[in-house]
C-alpha cells in the first residue's frame, strides 16, 4: 500500500483513470499492476494557486485489503433491553451498536420527533415561545440536528471515526464526508439522516419513546434488573444497564444525581459571544482576494493565549445563521447553524474564553455546581436586558473601545438585536480577554477586526460545566454498576463524532 498526494485545479474533478495514472507515476509501477486507487482525503489549499489536494491510497497484489464497512443490524425484538436516556449522537450510535451486538435498545427522549420538533423551533424565533422539552437542544437527534453538522474529529484515539462516518453516509449524509478534510452535513440534511437512523432501530426491534422525560433513576435490589427509570407522567422502565446520554444542557440530571448523593465533578468550560461577519469578507481574507463562485464558503479557526487564558473560535458556521438555543424561559443562549450549501450572506462563530471555578469565587457556595450556576445566571442576565430573546449586541471595534454602538449592521438572528454595552455586561475577565484577542486575531486574518462585524451575547453552551465520573476501564459510573455516563452531557465528548464514538465505546463495554 502506498499513500501519496496529488493536486488538481478547483474546477477539475479527476476521473478514476486519472487517479490511477497519478498513482502509477508516483509509485513508478505500470498502471495495470495497481489493483485500486482510492481518495483518502481531499482538502482545499489556498496558500498559493487555489487547488484541491488529494491524498490517495494505491494497492497492488499482495497488499493488505482496505477495510470495508458493513453493518449487521440484528433483529432484537426478543432480546434483553438496554435503556438509553437521550436520543442525540451518543444515544443513536449506541443504539446502532446495540443492534449489531444483538441487544435491544430502548431510547427515552425527553423531546419530540424531528418533525414535531421543527414546529417548536420555529415558535422560538417567530413567537419567542420556548418549550423547555423541545427546542434547539432537546429532541430527536439532540443539539447536533440543527447545527452545521461538523464532523471534524479525525483522531481514532476514541474509536474508529470512519465507522461513524460510513454509517452516516448509509443513512443519507453525503458521501463526501468520507473524504473531505473538514466534512459537514448541514441542517437541511441532518433531520432526514436522524429519522433514517430511528427507522432502522425500530424496524430491527428497538424502541423509541418521545416526550419521555426521565425524572428519577432508582437502583433495584435483587433480580436481573438493576435500575428503574421513571418518566414524567408515571411511565416506568426496568433494565440491567442504563446508558445516560442526556446532552450538555440537561441540568436536571445533575440535580437528580446531587439529590441522591451520587458523585459529580465540576468541569471547566468556555463562554463568550457569537461574532458575525459578512461571508464575503471571510472569503476575501481566507482566499487572499481570489474567491469566486463555486469555491466553498471559507471557514476559520482562531486561538490565542491572552494573559495566560485561552480565547478561541468555536463552532464556526460559514454562510450560516444565528439561532436562540436556550432550553429555559427567561434565559438567552445563542448558537449557529448552516445548511449543506453554506450559501448564506453571513458567517458566524463563537468566540469564547476559558472559564474555571477559580474565576468565579463568588459562586463557591454552590460547590460542584459553581460554574453551572454562573452559566445559568449569565444567560438570565442576557435575557433580562430586553426581557425578550432579542440578543444584546455591539459592533466589534466599539466593543474593544468600550463604546455603545449607535446602530447595528444586518444580522441573521431572527428574534432581533438590541444595542448594549457588552464590554460592561459580560463578566470582566471575559470582556477583557475578548477585547485583547480581537486585534490579535486580526494579525492572523487581516480585516477580521472590523466594526462591520457584530458581537452578540451570549454563547455559553460550549460544553457541560459538570462531569459525571466513570471508571476508565468499564465506563460505568464510579460507584453505580450498570449506569454508563456517556457523551457531552457526562463530560466525555465535544461534538457529533466524538459523542457517537463514546456511545459505541460504552456499548462495547456493556457487551464485554
Amino acid at each position: 500500500m502506498k499513500i501519496f498526494e496529488v493536486a488538481y485545479p478547483l474546477n477539475h474533478k479527476p476521473t478514476p483513470e486519472e487517479l490511477l495514472q497519478a498513482a502509477s507515476k508516483a509509485w513508478g509501477v505500470p498502471a495495470r499492476k495497481i489493483k485500486r486507487c482510492d481518495i483518502v482525503r481531499r482538502s482545499l489549499d489556498a496558500r498559493g494557486q487555489l487547488v484541491y489536494r488529494y491524498k490517495l491510497r494505491a494497492l497492488i497484489d499482495g497488499d493488505e485489503p482496505v477495510k470495508e464497512y458493513r453493518f449487521d443490524y440484528k433483529n432484537v425484538a426478543s432480546a434483553r433491553p438496554v435503556i438509553i436516556v437521550g436520543g442525540g449522537p451518543a444515544g443513536m450510535f449506541a443504539a446502532l451498536k446495540l443492534l449489531e451486538r444483538g441487544i435491544r435498545p430502548v431510547i427515552l427522549e425527553r423531546g419530540k420527533d424531528v418533525h414535531a420538533r421543527k414546529r417548536d423551533i420555529a415558535a422560538i424565533s417567530q413567537k419567542q415561545i420556548v418549550n423547555p422539552e423541545s427546542n434547539y437542544c432537546f429532541g430527536e437527534g439532540g443539539a447536533g440536528t440543527f447545527s452545521d453538522g461538523k464532523l471534524y474529529t479525525r483522531s481514532n484515539k476514541r474509536g474508529d471515526v470512519y465507522e461513524v462516518l460510513h454509517q452516516m453516509a448509509a443513512f443519507g449524509a453525503p458521501e463526501s464526508i468520507l473524504t473531505e478534510a473538514r466534512p459537514h452535513i448541514g441542517s437541511d440534511i441532518l433531520p432526514r439522516m436522524v429519522e433514517g437512523i430511528r427507522e432502522c432501530i425500530v424496524s430491527h426491534g428497538g424502541e423509541y419513546h418521545f416526550e419521555a422525560h426521565v425524572t428519577d433513576i432508582k437502583p433495584l435490589e435483587g433480580g436481573g434488573d438493576r435500575w428503574e427509570l421513571v418518566c414524567d407522567g408515571g411511565l416506568t422502565f426496568k433494565t440491567r444497564d442504563v446508558i445516560l446520554a442526556t446532552g450538555h444542557s440537561a441540568r436536571d440530571i445533575y440535580k437528580l444525581f446531587d439529590s441522591k448523593g451520587w458523585a459529580l465533578e465540576a468541569k471547566d468550560f468556555a463562554l463568550g459571544v457569537r461574532a458575525e461577519h459578512p461571508q464575503s469578507l471571510i472569503n476575501h481574507i481566507q482566499y487572499h482576494g481570489r474567491w469566486q463562485p463555486g469555491i466553498p464558503a471559507a471557514e476559520y479557526y482562531l486561538a490565542e493565549q491572552v494573559d495566560g487564558r485561552g480565547v478561541f473560535s468555536f463552532c464556526m458556521c460559514p454562510g450560516g445563521i444565528l439561532v436562540p438555543s436556550t432550553t429555559e424561559n427567561g434565559s438567552l443562549v445563542l448558537n449557529g447553524m448552516s445548511n449543506s450549501q453554506r450559501n448564506g450572506a453571513l458567517a458566524n462563530a463563537g468566540i469564547v474564553v476559558q472559564v474555571s471555578a477559580a474565576d468565579v469565587p463568588e459562586y463557591a457556595r454552590y460547590g460542584t455546581f459553581a460554574l453551572l450556576e454562573f452559566q445559568r445566571e449569565l444567560e438570565q442576565k442576557m435575557f433580562a436586558l430586553s426581557n425578550s430573546l432579542k440578543a444584546p449586541a455591539q459592533r466589534m471595534a466599539d466593543f474593544c473601545r468600550g463604546k455603545l454602538s449607535a446602530d447595528l449592521p444586518r444580522c441573521s438572528y431572527a428574534p432581533g438585536t438590541v444595542s448594549a454595552p457588552l464590554s460592561e455586561i459580560l463578566p470582566p475577565f471575559v470582556a477583557d480577554s475578548l477585547g485583547k484577542a480581537f486585534p490579535v486575531f486580526d494579525r492572523k486574518m487581516h480585516g477580521y477586526y472590523t466594526n462591520d462585524a457584530l458581537l452578540l451575547a451570549c454563547e455559553s453552551r460550549t460544553s457541560s460545566p459538570v462531569r459525571i465520573p466513570r471508571d476508565p476501564a468499564t465506563l460505568q459510573h464510579a460507584s453505580l454498576p450498570g449506569l454508563y455516563p456517556c457523551g457531552e452531557g457526562a463530560g466525555y465528548a465535544g461534538g457529533i463524532v466524538s459523542s457517537a464514538l463514546d456511545g459505541i465505546a460504552v456499548v462495547n463495554s456493556i457487551y464485554r
